[in-house]
């Protein structure tokens, strides 16, 4: 029995992020979507002189992003004081000389260009990155390469003036490049997690930022309000849109000063591989079109099954409505830190009040109650068993992943293992799996004993 699951804490430990941080970045999100699907009437109201269209195009879908990191940051400084944390590392009382600290920012700033080249070439050799909804996301990087380079370097000055210990992962990779100074091969390790994390997943996420972004904002609402199948999928898309841009947003604003610097990525091989085939180019072998477990074959969807029974397609329209908004909840908890792999704090508010996991677990529902694996089209019984033996497999690779990320949890914070043994005690959703676990699997802990 692990240490976590013998102690019980009084209390759920405080998240590190408020939920104000997220509901702001929410408002600002509608709000632009709103300034964006009514700008012809505004154009109409204020005599404009400019094209009378909605703006739905993907630089007013970046923009929006841009909107929301702004508003989330500015709350997180400006009345939260994050950057006064200590979690920060950073000391704003106590600024060094530049003499002090010029040759370990030079290192540093090495450390730093040497990685952004060697993910340049990744994304130049990689061929997805040129074809489809990734031109976006390069044109996006490319435009951004030379200010951030620019950038860095009063940047990084300033910051490593304020830092208490400036040497960082990033100092140490820069050291071993140089060959200066003693450098840690842990700490490479972790400079080199975070920046695979960043480069991979930023790249993704930004440019999946598009297209929903214009649905939603071109969206027919008079042709679709009626009609629970329309009406189910256009807000689908809208709460993905929610989790996209706020998660687009956690994965660019790792800042120290915001105290939403990555501490560290996954060190385990195995939350890597589950993570990874779950997104491209990795996701259309394993699931995609023609995959090794494609769940959707001859499948048709709740909205067929269910054609002329409104009651059940309303009813199942808002039950779907409902996990999607959960999921889209649970990035939105996250507020600035939210990104795959990574530890960046704690979140134990929002809907992490109830399941350790309710993207996973909302996202897996969804998936079952939407697509109907085991009713197909083909009346054949082998594919109906072939979808629900896949799905039940994309399933399990996401309980994979939980695990592995509470593994990387459990050894980096304390706290989590505190918030870990008070959910199997009372999390709603939590505690009552932990005790049918418990009755199932003899000697496993259904529920944690208080502290001594």
């Amino acid at each position: 029995m692990n240490a976590h699951s013998r102690t019980m804490p009084l209390r759920r430990p405080e998240s590190d992020v408020s939920w104000h941080v997220g509901f702001v970045g929410l408002l600002v999100l509608l709000a632009w979507i709103a300034f964006c699907r009514f700008w012809p009437g505004i154009v109409d109201l204020f005599g404009l002189n400019a094209p009378r269209e909605v703006m739905s195009g993907p630089h007013a879908a970046l923009l929006s992003m841009v909107l929301v990191g702004i508003a989330m940051a500015a709350w997180s400084v400006l009345v939260e004081k994050v950057h006064r944390r200590p979690s920060t590392g950073i000391d704003w009382d106590n600024v060094r000389p530049l003499s002090q600290i010029r040759r370990i920012s030079l290192t540093k700033l090495a450390g730093l260009w040497a990685t952004w080249l060697l993910i340049g070439a990744f994304y130049c050799l990689g061929r997805w990155y040129w074809d489809g909804q990734y031109l976006f996301a390069m044109r996006i990087i490319g435009w951004a390469a030379i200010p951030i380079f620019l950038l860095s370097i009063p940047y990084i000055f300033w910051l490593d003036r304020r830092m208490v210990d400036p040497r960082d992962h990033s100092w140490h990779f820069g050291a071993l490049l140089l060959g200066r100074e003693a450098w840690d091969p842990e700490q490479v390790k972790k400079h080199w997690r975070a920046w695979i994390i960043k480069g991979f997943f930023g790249a993704f996420m930004i440019s999946i930022l598009p297209p929903g972004f214009a649905h939603v904002v071109e969206a027919d609402y008079g042709a679709i309000l009626s009609n629970p199948v329309a009406l189910g999928t256009h807000l689908f898309e809208l709460l993905f849109v929610v989790d996209v841009q706020i998660g687009t947003v956690g994965y660019l604003l790792t800042l120290r000063p915001l105290d939403a610097h990555i501490r560290s990525g996954n060190p385990f091989i195995a939350g890597w591989l589950a993570a990874l085939i779950c997104y491209p180019p990795f996701v259309y072998a394993f699931m995609g079109n023609g995959g090794m477990i494609q769940y959707e074959y001859n499948t048709a969807g709740w909205g067929y099954w269910f054609a002329g029974q409104p009651i059940l397609l309303w009813g199942w329209a808002a039950m779907l409505v409902f996990l999607t908004a959960i999921y889209a909840w649970a990035t939105v908890a996250f507020g600035i830190r939210f990104s795959n792999l990574t530890y960046r704090g704690i979140i134990t508010n929002g809907p992490y009040r109830f399941t350790r996991h309710p993207a996973y677990l909302s996202k897996n529902l969804f998936w079952w109650l939407s697509v109907l694996p085991f009713l197909v089209t083909s009346a054949s019984a082998v594919d109906a068993i072939r979808n629900t033996v896949f799905l039940g497999c994309v399933s399990a690779v996401y309980f994979w992943r939980a695990r592995t990320e509470e593994a990387h949890l459990l050894a980096e914070d304390a706290r989590y293992g505190q918030y870990h043994a008070w959910m199997q005690a009372h999390g709603l959703i939590t505690a009552p799996l932990a005790r049918l676990l418990a009755a199932v699997r003899p000697g496993q802990p259904g529920r944690a004993q208080p502290a001594e």
